[in-house]
């Protein structure tokens, strides 16, 4: 069996979101941009690449490849701070509030109603490390 009950239901809830998601219309995120744009979003800033960098423990021209791509999205803007150029600052823009706030909409309408029984997980006991491992 993997996970207890929440454990099984919250990653079904997971499935359920990701699946509608690719349905909608609107850009695939990484895993990297995601967690990205969540953190500038949901956490207290300012926000730099290097903090960004050691908060996620991921090197800094990752970060940078996952900012290209939400500052195209209009997501996050990248700008110089001014008392220190050197240090390039990432702000949040309306585009990417609208988007995390329509995202944060579509988690809880899923989990209120879920997509019509997609999300049932595996009742089974199933060892998935040894299925697939």
């Amino acid at each position: 069996m993997y996970g207890d009950q929440a454990a099984r239901e919250a990653v079904a809830l997971w499935k359920d979101v990701l699946t509608q998601s690719v349905r909608n219309e609107g850009p695939d995120l990484s895993v990297r941009q995601w967690a990205i744009l969540l953190t500038v979003y949901l956490t207290p800033g300012p926000h730099t690449v290097r903090g960004l960098s050691d908060h996620l423990r991921v090197p800094k021209p990752a970060v940078s490849r996952a900012l290209d791509t939400l500052s195209i999205l209009k997501f996050v803007r990248r700008g110089r701070d001014e008392t220190d150029r050197r240090i390039v600052l990432v702000n949040r823009t309306t585009e990417g509030a609208e988007y995390v706030d329509g995202f944060s909409a579509l988690i809880t309408e899923v989990g209120q109603v879920g997509l019509g029984g997609e999300g049932d997980f595996i009742e089974e006991e199933t060892d998935l490390v040894s299925a697939y491992g």
